[in-house]
């Protein structure tokens, strides 16, 4: 069907995997596509040449993303009870091509912040309704960020040295330059001139690579945007 988003669901809780499919069978666009207790699990059920796949052969193994993606968007539970890594869990499922929205019970600030450097695209607590857990659905199907109260909150209070400090004027002009402005219209917006507004790039690229993070085109630029959830901080 065109227009519908493809959802898959990690989580060792089957109650709650059970709910959501109860859940999201009432949203016309969205279809729940596979649930699975471990993220282990989920590549398995697609991809037949797993040793651990539904075939049972217990042959070679064929590489994460190698069957396509599980779905549009892969919800995933933050711990998982098999005591697997969970920025592993996310690059895992970010291989095969689908979003990552992580969810959680409790909204844990250092947590949080390691699942968006991981790649995870949102962050969500599971007290949520079924409105709010539907439109951070439809904005990762589109490519858009999911902003939340609770990854608002960790990035506002992100203390880590791998987070460098942006002044206003950087932080305005990164995110003009990164969202595809050229930098002559991101300096015409601050009111400033191009050589002052690639004097304030080259501060934020330089403050990224002290901080370990080797920053130099416009599309690391945009990748530093996305890590830092800096468009809704």
């Amino acid at each position: 069907m065109a227009g519908v988003i493809t959802v898959a669901v990690v989580d060792d809780d089957r109650m709650l995997r059970d709910g959501l499919r109860a859940w999201l069978g009432d949203v016309p666009d969205l279809r729940l596509v596979a649930t699975a207790g471990t993220v282990g699990e989920l590549l398995a059920d697609r991809n037949p040449y797993h040793p651990d796949g539904p075939d049972g052969t217990g042959g070679p193994h064929a590489p994460d993303g190698a069957a396509g993606p599980p779905a549009d968007v892969v919800l995933l539970d933050l711990v998982l009870r098999d005591g697997s890594d969970p920025a592993d869990n996310i690059r895992r499922v970010l291989r095969t091509g689908s979003r990552v929205l992580m969810i959680s019970t409790v909204p844990d600030r250092s947590r949080i912040i390691e699942a968006i450097r991981a790649g995870a695209d949102g962050y969500l607590t599971k007290d949520h309704d079924l409105p709010t857990l539907v439109a951070a659905v439809r904005d990762l199907a589109e490519g858009r960020g999911t902003p939340s109260m609770e990854l608002a909150f960790a990035c506002a209070y992100d203390d880590s040295p791998a987070r460098p400090r942006l002044s206003p004027r950087e932080r305005q002009i990164l995110l003009d330059y990164a969202s595809g402005m050229t930098l002559k219209s991101a300096a015409r917006r601050a009111g400033i001139t191009v050589h002052t507004a690639k004097d304030y790039l080259d501060r934020v690229k330089a403050k990224y690579q002290q901080a370990g993070r080797p920053t130099y085109t416009k599309l690391d630029l945009a990748l530093r945007v996305r890590e830092d959830s800096l468009e809704g901080g």
